[in-house]
C-alpha cells in the first residue's frame, strides 16, 4: 500500500472518532449545566469542555468568555477551530475521497451523506437546544454507522489495519484527556469528593465515553473515583479504556508487521505501553499520582503517533 493511502485511511478514522468524541463532550456538558445551581457550584463546565478538547488557549484568542453559546459554536461549527466537528467531518470526507477505492460503498456513503447533510441542514449552526441535540445525535450516529460499516464490510488487510490504528490512537487520547481534566482541574478545591457536584460530574464523564451502564455492570456500586479510573484505564473489557485501545493497537500493528514481513519501532513502543498498563494497579497509580500517570500516557500515545507516521506514513 502507498504511504499516502495509509495516511488518508489513518486520519479518516481519527477525524470521525474525534467528531464523535466532541459531540459526546458537548452533550455531557449540557447535562451538567442543566442541573440547579446548588449542584453546579462555582465551576465553569464549559471551560472544562475546552480543556478536555485541548483547545482552550486557541479559544481564548477569539472569545473572552467560555459560555454555552461560544463553546458550542467553537467546538461544533467554527471554521477557525481545526478540530471543530464541522472541520473534522469535512477533513474526513476529503481523506475518504482520496482513498475512495480503498473504502467499501457503505463507508463512502456514510461519510459523503454526512458531509452533504452538514452543508445543507447545519450550515447555519444550531439555533435552539433542540436543534443542537439533533446535531449531536447526527454526529454520533454518523460515527457509529462508519465504524459499523468498516467492521462489517472491509477486508482484513492493511487498509483495515491502518484505519483501526487511527481510531484507537485517537480514542486513547480522548479518554485519557477527559479523565485527566476531571481529576486535575474540574473539581473545586473546596468541594468534597463524593458530594453532589462530584457525583454529577462523574456521571457526565462516564456518559461522554459511553461507560455509565458498563460501570454498574462491572462494579455494582455507587460511583467511586478509584473504580471509575480503574474502568477507564485498566479494564480491557471496556472498548474506550486505555488498556483496550492499546490491546487493539498492538494487534493491528502486529498484523501490519506480519503482512509487510518486518517489525519496527511502532510495534515495540505500543507493546511497551500495553505492558505498562497490564502490570499497573490503581493503588500504585494513585500513590504516584494519577495526573502524572495520565500525562505520561498522553505523551507516550502522541509519541506512538509520531513513530507510526515515520515508519509507515511518510
Amino acid at each position: 500500500m502507498l504511504s499516502r493511502t495509509a495516511e488518508n485511511l489513518y486520519w479518516l478514522a481519527r477525524y470521525v472518532e474525534r467528531a464523535e468524541y466532541l459531540a459526546r463532550t458537548i452533550e455531557a456538558t449540557l447535562r451538567v449545566t442543566a442541573l440547579p445551581n446548588a449542584y453546579i457550584g462555582q465551576t465553569n463546565e464549559w471551560d472544562s469542555a475546552l480543556l478536555t478538547a485541548g483547545v482552550s488557549a486557541a479559544f481564548y484568542e477569539i472569545y473572552e468568555e467560555a459560555n454555552e453559546t461560544n463553546v458550542v459554536e467553537y467546538l461544533s461549527f467554527s471554521t477557525a477551530n481545526p478540530s471543530s466537528i464541522r472541520n473534522c467531518i469535512e477533513a474526513a470526507r476529503l481523506n475518504s475521497r482520496s482513498v475512495r477505492t480503498a473504502l467499501t460503498g457503505e463507508m463512502w456513503d456514510t461519510i459523503n451523506s454526512a458531509w452533504l447533510e452538514l452543508q445543507s441542514v447545519w450550515s447555519g449552526g444550531a439555533k435552539t437546544r433542540e436543534q443542537l441535540a439533533n446535531f449531536l445525535r447526527f454526529v454520533q450516529e454518523t460515527s457509529l454507522r462508519f465504524d459499523g460499516s468498516a467492521y462489517r464490510t472491509m477486508l482484513r488487510n492493511d487498509a483495515y489495519w491502518f484505519s483501526r490504528l487511527g481510531l484507537h490512537l485517537e480514542r486513547a487520547d480522548n479518554t485519557a484527556r477527559i479523565l485527566d481534566v476531571k481529576y486535575h482541574l474540574l473539581l473545586p478545591e473546596d468541594e468534597h469528593v463524593g458530594g453532589p457536584l462530584d457525583y454529577y460530574q462523574w456521571t457526565s464523564i462516564l456518559r461522554s465515553v459511553s461507560a455509565l451502564t458498563a460501570y454498574h455492570w462491572v462494579y455494582r456500586e455507587t460511583l467511586k473515583p478509584w473504580l471509575i479510573a480503574d474502568l477507564l484505564i485498566l479494564n480491557d473489557t471496556l472498548p474506550r479504556s486505555l488498556a483496550s485501545c492499546y490491546g487493539n493497537l498492538v494487534r493491528n500493528l502486529d498484523q501490519i508487521g506480519v503482512s509487510y514481513g518486518r517489525q519496527g519501532a511502532a510495534q515495540r513502543h505500543a507493546r511497551g505501553v500495553r505492558n505498562r498498563l497490564e502490570h499497573s494497579n490503581m493503588q500504585d497509580i494513585f500513590q504516584h499520582g494519577l495526573h502524572e500517570f495520565i500525562q505520561e500516557f498522553i505523551a507516550d500515545n502522541s509519541r506512538l503517533g509520531d513513530i507510526i507516521a515515520k515508519q509507515y506514513l511518510i
